[in-house]
């Protein structure tokens, strides 16, 4: 996922962002995402977005989260890329080997 992420760190937060939920940030661990933000929508400014250092270190894991999940994505979308192109070529392929052998039998 990322260098600068701890053992379990990164599929951890990589299982929020499959969900769709808010990633916690320290201080906020045993709380549930609808609960964070429901404290914020209120008005209550959570540990993790208060100090500009944590906040961006927690920004940069995120991003390393993100940018892991849309290599992942770009990747499965070029295989299929690719096995569309290797097939219709083999198509081809097999549409001239039909086309030599019904030449020959004439």
């Amino acid at each position: 996922m990322g260098k600068a992420l701890l053992p379990g760190e990164g599929a951890a937060m990589a299982a929020y962002v499959a969900e769709g939920k808010r990633i916690p940030r320290r201080g906020e661990i045993g709380l549930t995402s609808d609960q964070i933000a429901t404290f914020e929508s209120v008005g209550y400014v959570m540990s993790g977005s208060r100090h500009r250092r944590m906040e961006a270190v927690r920004i940069r894991k995120e991003n390393q989260i993100y940018s892991a999940d849309e290599k992942r994505a770009l990747a499965m979308f070029s295989k299929e890329e690719r096995q569309k192109r290797e097939n219709l070529i083999l198509g081809q392929f097999r549409e001239m080997v039909n086309a030599k052998l019904a030449d020959k039998k004439k």
